[in-house]
């Protein structure tokens, strides 16, 4: 029974059953550092808490913003947002594929046009007579010219290669084209 009440002092060879432990006398002169230390962990503590929830609220409203208030779990809300992005690429992908092909064909389409209304006769009234510039960006169409008299009207049409015609111009087909490339 002696060996079951061996408590503070296990090296003592036979303790005396009359000798109490007095914990008081061993705690009470210390008592004020050991209350100051307690405060300050727990103003430490309370302030890494605090510190803490802040940091949950930031992460809280960074999860809100990139799942934009979808419920359900991350993974599932980031991978219907991840496939939105690919099928947003792919379609970029096919819209460029069609700019191409519109840019190339863009090329050959009628993109400047000049316009010179004129009197060639002058038993007529008014400028009723036109001649009219079609050219494309690289300077290839047609111009149409128009010939109004009273007898009738005369329209005439002549190619253009890279701003210039093959035949002969008048004054008013070569201002239209110059008005053209302008």
């Amino acid at each position: 029974m002696a060996a079951k009440r061996r408590l503070l002092d296990s090296r003592r060879s036979s303790p005396s059953e009359d000798e109490p432990i007095d914990l008081n006398s061993q705690v009470s002169g210390s008592i004020g550092p050991i209350v100051v230390a307690l405060v300050g962990a727990v103003v430490v503590l309370a302030l890494a808490v605090l510190w803490l929830l802040r940091q949950v609220s930031g992460l809280r409203s960074r999860l809100l913003s990139l799942t934009r208030g979808e419920d359900g779990d991350l993974s599932d809300v980031l991978g219907s947002h991840l496939e939105r992005v690919y099928e947003l690429g792919r379609e970029v992908d096919r819209l460029g594929t069609r700019t191409g092909r519109l840019e190339s064909g863009a090329i050959r389409a009628f993109q400047r046009v000049g316009l010179v209304r004129f009197n060639p006769f002058e038993d007529t009234g008014g400028n009723q007579s036109f001649a009219l510039a079609l050219l494309d960006a690289e300077g290839n169409g047609w111009v149409l010219s128009s010939l109004h008299a009273r007898t009738g009207t005369r329209v005439y049409a002549k190619a253009i290669r890279g701003g210039r015609s093959d035949g002969a111009l008048s004054e008013e087909e070569t201002a239209a084209i110059k008005q053209a490339t302008a």
